[in-house]
C-alpha cells in the first residue's frame, strides 16, 4: 500500500505564515521558515508554501522567502501562488521548489498545465482548486464550484469536471481546497473529497477542515485520499507531525 502523506501547509502573505476561516479573517500564525524548519524536524512528508496573496495582488510569489524555506527543509516542497507562465514556474523551481502548484492562471488559461508538464514533468505540476458548494443538481447531489483569485471570484466551473480536464492537460497531482470547511475545524469535505478521487487517476491531497486526528485519519482511510493538509492545528500548537501520524497507525492508515 502506497503510504500516505501529512502535508503542513503555509499560507503566506507578506512574507508571514497567516490562518483564516473560509479564506477570510486573516491572521497571523508565524515566520515561514522558522514553522518549516521545525515540521521537518517532526517529520512531515513534504510542505506546502503558497503564497496567497500573488494572484489577486498581481505580484510574484516571494521567491527569497522560497529561497529561505527550501534551505531549512529536506523534503519535497510544492510552491504556489502567482505562477502564470512556464518562466514564473522555473523561478520557483531554480529557487528550491520541487513542484510548483497553479489554481487562477490556469482556470484563465487551460493550457499552461500542457506547458507546464512539457517543460518539467506532470509529476512537478500541482493543480490546486478551491472549491466552493453551489447547490445540486437534478438529482439532489451536491455540486460544486471551481473559484479563482483566493476563493474571491466564483467561475461557475463545476469542480470535478475541472480536475478531469486538468488532469488530461497534464496536471500530476490535484490539491483539493475546501472553501466551505478551510479554517472551521469542523472536518474535510469528503463528500467533495470522494467525488474528485473517483473522477481522477493521480493523486488528491485533501485541505480544509482539520479540526482533530481523527478527521485526519478519516480522510485518509475514506474517502481516501492520498494525503492530508494540514494548517491550523499545527500552527497552533493542537498537535504535532508526530501525533498526527501515530494516531494515524493506530487507526490503520499507513504512513511513513
Amino acid at each position: 500500500m502506497q503510504a500516505k502523506r501529512i502535508i503542513p501547509c503555509l499560507d503566506v502573505d507578506d512574507g508571514r505564515v497567516v490562518k483564516g476561516v473560509k479564506f477570510k479573517g486573516i491572521e497571523d500564525a508565524g515566520d515561514p521558515v522558522e514553522l518549516a524548519r521545525r515540521y521537518n524536524g517532526e517529520g512531515a512528508d513534504e510542505l506546502t508554501f503558497l503564497d496567497i496573496g500573488a494572484s489577486y495582488k498581481s505580484r510574484a510569489t516571494l521567491l527569497d522567502v522560497v529561497r529561505r524555506v527550501a534551505s531549512e527543509i529536506f523534503i519535497p516542497l510544492c510552491v504556489g501562488g502567482g505562477i502564470r507562465t512556464v518562466d514564473d514556474m522555473r523561478g520557483a523551481m531554480n529557487a528550491g521548489a520541487d513542484k510548483v502548484s497553479v489554481c487562477t492562471s490556469a482556470l484563465q488559461r487551460p493550457q499552461l498545465l500542457s506547458e507546464m508538464a512539457k517543460a518539467y514533468g506532470s509529476q512537478c505540476v500541482v493543480l490546486s482548486i478551491d472549491a466552493v458548494r453551489a447547490g445540486a443538481d437534478g438529482n439532489g447531489a451536491p455540486v460544486w464550484h471551481a473559484c479563482s483569485h483566493g476563493g474571491r471570484t466564483d467561475t461557475g466551473m463545476d469542480a470535478v469536471a475541472w480536475a478531469v480536464q486538468a488532469v488530461e492537460l497534464g496536471a500530476g497531482e490535484i490539491l483539493l481546497n475546501s472553501i466551505d470547511a478551510d479554517g472551521t475545524g469542523g472536518g474535510y469535505d469528503l463528500d467533495l473529497t470522494g467525488r474528485i478521487l473517483e473522477a481522477v487517476s493521480v493523486p488528491v491531497i485533501a485541505s480544509g477542515g482539520a479540526g482533530d486526528l481523527d478527521q485526519i485519519s478519516g480522510v485518509l482511510l475514506d474517502p481516501g485520499a492520498d494525503a492530508a493538509l494540514v494548517a491550523s492545528l499545527l500552527h497552533f500548537g493542537k498537535t504535532t507531525i508526530g501525533e498526527i501520524k501515530r494516531h494515524a497507525r493506530t487507526k490503520g492508515v499507513c504512513v511513513r
